[in-house]
């Protein structure tokens, strides 16, 4: 039996955005479990870390680079057709691919509120389209969406991503209904805050000036974010999760992870929104 056919008969994995933060270390994670991973990034010279981190851990035969640009259709295509080739199925698929966008509505061009959409949600809606007829003819597989705490809450400052977030959720809620009868498991995995490198990029992406209306508002969010940052958990809590997921048979659909996050959605439920506003409002104003 040739090392192709034997590779085929383990489980696959397919992850996008694994040159850092979650997605790196969801492929080590889900290496180190026996998965051949498919590690999907848009740009293979920044796989260093992720082979790094594959070799320390001894999983490095396990993990498969394929360029991947989830904002182009081709790019999508030849993936997937790459992965079905080689593999003959896909067992499972993380969509993690994603950045923030962060500034205050008024001040965020369109062109960026676009490139944040089309990352975020329209990226991941296509690769799911394009591997759903490969799970569908399975009839299994596993669907695990990274979402986030601003999916579920709107912060000032983060509206682009909360608004790609929140597109997720819903976008999750009708997949995992329609896939049922299919075998298909579809989950949302919603971080807080953990220190990977997403909320640097967003932050150092914020550009106002002193004439900004919105310029003390941006500081205290800015400082807010800075010192959360500083504060928060180890990302690895998240690739465990996602570890434990994909062997679940009947798995929930929503699972919160980080620092806060069940306070908050609890909070949410139960509390007037204006109670939250004047409390997330005291919160910035705290910030030095």
């Amino acid at each position: 039996m040739n090392q192709i056919q034997q590779e085929a008969r383990d489980q696959i994995a397919l992850i996008t955005g694994t040159s850092s933060g979650f997605g790196l270390l969801t492929a080590v994670r889900l290496a180190g479990l026996g998965y051949q991973v498919v590690a999907c990034m848009r740009d293979l010279q920044r796989k260093d870390e992720l082979l790094r981190q594959a070799d320390a851990a001894g999983v490095t035969k396990r993990i498969h680079l394929v360029t991947m640009d989830v904002t182009r259709s081709d790019s999508i295509e030849a993936a997937v057709s790459t992965v079905t080739g080689r593999f003959g199925a896909i067992d499972v698929l993380v969509n993690n691919a994603g950045f923030a966008v962060g500034g205050f509505t008024e001040e965020v061009s369109m062109e960026e509120w676009r490139r944040q959409m089309d990352t975020n949600f329209f990226g991941l809606v296509e690769l799911t389209k394009a591997v759903l007829p490969v799970m569908r003819g399975q009839r299994e597989g596993c669907i695990i969406n990274i979402s986030s705490v601003s999916g579920l809450f709107g912060f000032p400052g983060y509206a682009p991503y909360a608004a790609s977030k929140f597109a997720v959720e819903g976008f999750s809620e009708s997949l995992r209904q329609e896939l049922l009868p299919f075998g298909i498991r579809v989950i949302l995995v919603e971080p807080g805050s953990f220190r990977t490198p997403i909320w640097g990029k967003g932050m150092e992406s914020i550009r106002t000036s002193d004439a900004s209306p919105y310029k003390k508002q941006l500081e205290q969010v800015l400082s807010y974010s800075r010192r959360t940052a500083e504060t928060a958990p180890d990302p690895a809590q998240v690739a465990e999760l996602i570890g434990r997921l994909v062997r679940k048979r009947s798995p929930k659909l929503r699972y919160p992870v980080g620092k806060g996050i069940h306070s908050l959605i609890i909070g949410k439920i139960l509390l007037p929104w204006k109670i939250l506003e004047r409390f997330i409002a005291k919160s910035l104003a705290g910030m030095k």
